[in-house]
């Protein structure tokens, strides 16, 4: 886990520097309406295109983390802020955007009794209200496998529910911080027995020490919980302090894994060396909702 990789990042890992007028644009909004993105905090190599495109992730209950996870930028510490304000801040900027696919995802707070679980659920109505046509996707912690909060952001009906399972089950104790890789199986699977018409979400990245097969039987368990959507990407370490990255997939490999997951039934795989948990949301909407519709004839 702690030896570094010696070769240089490779040719395909290369990130897109677009710094136009939206993307000045959004910086701004963000700043003045005291909002945070993930783009930024977790220095999302795709932020200059997708801000570039007037799409960005927001990420509500404050920008420090009650967890640390080895592979994270996030800020670790104990929050001092719950702003009972944010999400109809977060629905204006979505207004202001004119988006039509918002994404909303979170630091953990392990220190509130429903881990964030009611400003999610205030977030994603406070959207609907304001863009009734716009869906939204929360990306969510696993909130202590606690199924009274899951139930509190099911109820809103966000459009897709996405979890990341972030690596492999022998991997996952040292990758991630307090989360468990059968903990986060297990909410992803209740989310689908609260409502079933919505899809679900998880992603894996790739580099911290996996072995193929262990990513193909990854693939196997979300399918085995009904997870409909997967995205596949290239672990890059954000700082000195965080994991290193023992191996560089090519672009070939993740093609294959694309083909892989289609195999297995989920409805669309995004998968890619630049490829992160929100890339491209707005079309794995459409092919999810395309999904259940084919479905449904080849039932009926």
């Amino acid at each position: 886990m702690s030896k570094k990789v010696k070769e240089a990042k490779p040719d395909w890992i290369r990130i897109k520097l677009t710094t136009g007028d939206n993307y000045q644009e959004i910086k701004s909004m963000m700043r003045s309406k005291t909002l945070h993105t993930v783009c930024e905090e977790a220095r999302c190599p795709n932020i200059y295109e997708c801000w570039a495109n007037r799409t960005a992730t927001f990420m509500i209950l404050g920008d420090i983390c009650t967890r640390a996870c080895r592979f994270c930028a996030v800020n670790t510490g104990m929050p001092t802020e719950l702003d009972l304000q944010e999400p109809e801040r977060v629905a204006e900027a979505a207004e202001n955007m004119n988006l039509k696919h918002c994404v909303v995802t979170s630091v953990a707070r392990d220190d509130l009794k429903d881990g964030g679980a009611t400003i999610f659920a205030e977030t994603v109505r406070a959207i609907r209200r304001r863009l009734p046509f716009c869906s939204v996707e929360v990306l969510i912690p696993d909130f202590m496998g606690d199924l009274e909060s899951l139930r509190i952001v099911m109820d809103a009906k966000p459009d897709i529910l996405n979890h990341n399972i972030e690596t492999v089950e022998r991997m996952s104790d040292k990758v991630r911080a307090k989360a468990k890789y059968h903990r986060s199986l297990e909410l992803l699977q209740r989310a689908k027995q609260l409502n079933p018409a919505i899809p679900t979400k998880s992603s894996i990245m790739l580099g911290v020490g996996e072995e193929w097969d262990e990513i193909l039987q990854t693939m196997d368990d979300l399918r085995k919980v009904d997870c409909d959507i997967m995205t596949i990407g290239q672990y890059l370490q954000p700082s000195e302090k965080h994991l290193y990255v023992q191996k560089y997939y090519p672009p070939e490999d993740f093609a294959k894994l694309k083909e892989e997951g289609l195999q297995r039934g989920f409805s669309h795989v995004e998968s890619g060396p630049m490829v992160r948990s929100s890339y491209q949301a707005h079309e794995q909407v459409k092919s999810a909702a395309q999904h259940k519709e084919e479905s449904a004839l080849s039932q009926a």
